[in-house]
This record gives C-alpha cells, sequence and structure tokens, in this order.
C-alpha cells in the first residue's frame, strides 16, 4: 500500500484502532443515540458542485446539501415537492409551471427563487463550464443552440421567472416526466452571489464548494472537508421542512478499499456500507443476514472504448472484444452478487421498454473479426491498457477480462489503475484506451441511458458519434406515442451495439452492507435514499 493509500483511509484506521482497545462505545452505537450516521461512500468526490458531479457517490452528497423543484420519493423515486409545492402543464404539454413555496430558504437565510433557478440555468448551459450534463437540460427550447454559441441572448432559452415564486419552463417537445427529470441535479438552483464572488458563473472547480463559503438550500449543511478522509454534513436550521429531519449529522467516508470499509462495519464503526466484499456475500448471508442488503439497481457496468485510439477506431476490433467476455464467468466467479450478464446497455427493469438481447458471446465471431481487421489470433495487436479506479472488485473484473482476451483473443493488454477523481479527469481528458465505468439511470426511462451516449453528451467520453443514432435519440423523444417512442429507442440501441463504443458487462444487483439500527430506508431501482427521511434506533 502507498503513503497515499495509507492517507486516504486514516479515519477509519483510528477508529479500528480504538475499538480493539477495549469495550469503548463504537461510532454506530454512539451514533443512534445522537442521530449520528455514519455512512461508508467508496471515493473521494470529485467536486460538490452540482453542476459538474456525475457519480452517484457525489450525488449522494450533493442531494443533502441542495435541493431541486421536486424530490425523490424514498420508496417509488417518483417526484414529489420539494421546492416547488405544486406544478403543471399547458395543454399541449409544451411548458410546465412550478409554484415555489414561500418557506424555501438558503443556509445565509436568504429566500430561494424562480431567478435561483433561471441563473442555475444558464450557468450549466455555459460553455466554459464544460459541464458533462448540459444535455440534460436539451428539453427546453433553445437550451442546445444557447450552449453551442448560436443563440446569444439567453433570454430567449426556455426558463422565465414569472415572479419570485413562479418558474414556467417552455420545452421542445412535450415530456411527461418532466417533474421527474428536475428532481436531477443539472436542475437544482445554486446561489448566484456566492458563485459569483468565487470566479463567476461558469469557472468550474472554485472554492465556493468549501466548507466555509458553500451555501445551500438542502436539509443539511457541509460542515468539514478533509480530502480523502471525511466530509461532515449537518442538519440545516433554515431548511424549510427542517423540524422533520430527524438525523442531526452524517459522516460520509470515502473509503475505496472494500476490505477496509467491511472490517469498519464489522467493528461498529460505519451504519452502511457502498459495497461488499464478493468473497463476503456468502459469508454475510449464512451469519448475519439481517446486515446483508441486495437489490436491484437501475444501472449497467460496463467498458468504454475510446475510438479515437487505434486498434479502437475499428468497430470489428471493438466488437471482437466485447464478443469474447465470458459474462456468466463474472458474475459467478467474480462479483458474487446476483448481477445479471449485460447484453445490451439499458437494463431489463426499465418499465414498458421490452429487449432482447442484442448479442451473446461468440467466439468464433470475436475470432473472425479480429482476424479481419489485420490481427489473426491476435498477432500485431498493439499494447494497450483497461484502466479503472481503485477498488479490489474493479481490479478483479479487469484481470478477468485481461486474461480472457489473452485466452480467447491472444491479445496481451494491460491494466492500470487511479483513484476515482483522477480517472474520471482521464476520461474526461480521454486520454485512455479502454476504461471500466458503470451507469446508473437518473429515471426510469431508456433515454436515460441511451441520451449518454449521443454526440453532444458531456457523459459519452468515448469519442463515438453516429448521426443515425443521435437521429433515432430525437425521434424518440420527440414522440408522444409510448409504443412508438420504445420502438425508436430500440433501434437506437441496436445501432450502439452494432457499433460497440461500449461494451455491456453486467447489469447490476447493489450489495450493501446495513445495519437494522437505520429506519427510513427503502429498495429503490434508482438507489436513492434521501437522507432527510432517514433515522436511526438504538438498538436493543
Amino acid at each position: 500500500m502507498t503513503p497515499v493509500s495509507v492517507l486516504r483511509f486514516v479515519p477509519i484506521l483510528a477508529l479500528l484502532a480504538l475499538a480493539a482497545c477495549g469495550k469503548r462505545e463504537t461510532a454506530v452505537a454512539s451514533g443512534n443515540r445522537t442521530q449520528t450516521l455514519h455512512y461508508g461512500n467508496l471515493s473521494e468526490p470529485t467536486d460538490l458542485d452540482p453542476h459538474v458531479i456525475t457519480s452517484m457517490q457525489d450525488f449522494y452528497i450533493v442531494m443533502t446539501l441542495f435541493e431541486g423543484l421536486t424530490n425523490y420519493h424514498p420508496q417509488t423515486s417518483l417526484p414529489e415537492p420539494g421546492v416547488a409545492e405544486r406544478w403543471g402543464s399547458s395543454p399541449d404539454g409544451l411548458a410546465w409551471t412550478f409554484h415555489l413555496r414561500a418557506d424555501a430558504r438558503w443556509s445565509n437565510g436568504a429566500p430561494v427563487t424562480a431567478h435561483d433557478f433561471v441563473y442555475a440555468a444558464q450557468r450549466i448551459l455555459s460553455p466554459g463550464l464544460g459541464a458533462e450534463y448540459a444535455y440534460m437540460l436539451f428539453v427546453l427550447r433553445g437550451a442546445e443552440a444557447f450552449l453551442k454559441g448560436e443563440l446569444r441572448e439567453f433570454g430567449q432559452v426556455g426558463v422565465h421567472a414569472l415572479d419570485d415564486r413562479t418558474l414556467r419552463y417552455d420545452l421542445v417537445n412535450p415530456v411527461p416526466n418532466f417533474p421527474h427529470i428536475v428532481s436531477h441535479s443539472s436542475f437544482y438552483p445554486v446561489p448566484r452571489a456566492t458563485i459569483e464572488k468565487f470566479g463567476g458563473i461558469d469557472r468550474r472547480g472554485s472554492p465556493w464548494t468549501r466548507p466555509a463559503n458553500l451555501v445551500g438550500n438542502g436539509a443539511f449543511t457541509l460542515q468539514e472537508w478533509k480530502p480523502n478522509q471525511i466530509i461532515r454534513i449537518a442538519r440545516s436550521e433554515t431548511y424549510w421542512d427542517h423540524e422533520h429531519v430527524r438525523l442531526r449529522e452524517v459522516n460520509f467516508y470515502p473509503i475505496e478499499s472494500v476490505a477496509t470499509e467491511e472490517a469498519a462495519f464489522r467493528s461498529g464503526q460505519l451504519h452502511l456500507t457502498a459495497q461488499v466484499p464478493p468473497d463476503k456475500i456468502a459469508v454475510y448471508k449464512r451469519d448475519r443476514p439481517e446486515a446483508l442488503q441486495q437489490e436491484p439497481q437501475f444501472a449497467t457496468y460496463f467498458f468504454r472504448f475510446n475510438v479515437n485510439k487505434p486498434p479502437l477506431n475499428d468497430a470489428r476490433v471493438r466488437r471482437a472484444l466485447a464478443l469474447a467476455i465470458d459474462r456468466n464467468a463474472i458474475v459467478t466467479n467474480v462479483t458474487k452478487g446476483g448481477q445479471t450478464p449485460a447484453y445490451s446497455f439499458t437494463p431489463p427493469s426499465t418499465p414498458g421498454y421490452e429487449l432482447p438481447p442484442l448479442f451473446r458471446e461468440d467466439l468464433a465471431e470475436a475470432r473472425r473479426l479480429l482476424a479481419e481487421a489485420g490481427f489473426p489470433d491476435g498477432r500485431g495487436f498493439p499494447r494497450i491498457e483497461i484502466l479503472y479506479n481503485t477498488t479490489e472488485t474493479h481490479r478483479l473484473i479487469a484481470e478477468a477480462i485481461q486474461q480472457m482476451w489473452r485466452k480467447n483473443l491472444g491479445v496481451d493488454i494491460g491494466l492500470f489503475n487511479q483513484e476515482a477523481k483522477v480517472w474520471h479527469d482521464t476520461m474526461r481528458e480521454r486520454n485512455y484506451t479502454i476504461a471500466r465505468y458503470a451507469w446508473s439511470g437518473d429515471f426510469l426511462d431508456p433515454d436515460s441511458f441511451l441520451k449518454i451516449m449521443t454526440s453532444d453528451s458531456g457523459n459519452n467520453m468515448t469519442g463515438w458519434a453516429n448521426a443515425d443514432f443521435d437521429r433515432l435519440v430525437a425521434a424518440a423523444r420527440n414522440t408522444a406515442d409510448p409504443v412508438a417512442r420504445n420502438a425508436r429507442y430500440r433501434e437506437a440501441e441496436e445501432l450502439l451495439i452494432h457499433e460497440m463504443p461500449i461494451a455491456p458487462i453486467y447489469f447490476y444487483t447493489r450489495n450493501q452492507l446495513r445495519l437494522p439500527s437505520v429506519k427510513g430506508w427503502y429498495p429503490n431501482l434508482l438507489a436513492i435514499h434521501p437522507l432527510n427521511r432517514v433515522w436511526l434506533e438504538e438498538e436493543k
């Protein structure tokens, strides 16, 4: 373990050492008594800026500090009132009006107004910010043109403050699930005065998200952020519903090592973990079944191919690599957590979107394609690498696929790991050849997956662009009839799988350790659990 890795786990290792010294009160026991949740959250956040984050781990923290017009219901993930107390659409579905509650406040006491949402939309659509999720706002009239510089006046974009408490969005086409979309952090308001104080509307990575500076409107406020050690939040007294928030504090620990995290849980230092060591799943299922939580999740694990880097600029090579992966062996022998092999990008749990497997493992076809591309039996294949972020499970998966490619295709591909924040920056800069990634849907719809692979999506990061795919996704988004809409999405997904800029590996089952003392935490496909609805009970 390198010195950096040692430092990353200082708080948890210290707690483990204390726990071993005697029968002191554990963090969990103390937390149950004081309503302080200890939360293993996998990785150090890339930021706490709602307009630049892209990972679920970052979102779990950000959604406590900010609140959108609507919130995710803790059991169904469907939209429920947030800053907006009510909303409605025009008869043609092209305009949505949200009525903001009078008692919505920023953490500095200032009122949250419709103008804050207009400013937030202008910010995330500012080209200089480079927001990966800017495309989420392309449902608004003029939004895409403004981002591309084709529209100069932001006042022509379809978001308007009719007064301090009335906000209207004008859409390109009817979007029946728009109240669900605005639950996403890309639609969160941000504090204009704070943003402007620390560098302006399009400055990325400014210190406005540090504890002494951050102004939010969520149920919690940021108290402490020690990089690679701890993020501590406390209940906000300015939040409109603060009287019903039962947790007083939450401590997030960025623990990338699954073994370290499990040891912290076992010794009473964590209420819940982000993951479970694969070789411990059967142990917990047998010895502590009440602590093991296994829930289907609307998410897909996959490999990205950088199509601008030879030989991955050849679709035959990408397909050959994808067809030579034994997905059953990975979920059975490596992940061991109830995951299912993925033969499409969109999970089968997508409501109303039925999709047959779009490919299967086929070693003969994989070898034929590789030979046709100029690499018979792997001869002449250049040395390239799989990039993965530092956790044991990602390493084990990468090693398994590395061995499959060596055995099945005769190609020797290396492995390269980085900490999560650096790993994400490397992909954003497209300074990789193959990279592991995962995508968890933001709402229960095929668009939440397929839209990220369009050429204008900041979350694409493969360099792949296909005009027919873009056209089909756009056509689907503009189609009101659900049968015709899903048919266009299926056609788009078939094209995506044929081109293989990504190689789906498996569909998620979320494996997590969680103590029974954590209440108000419900299984749901989006794996989103609002902490303002969670509380702790002392164990008997």
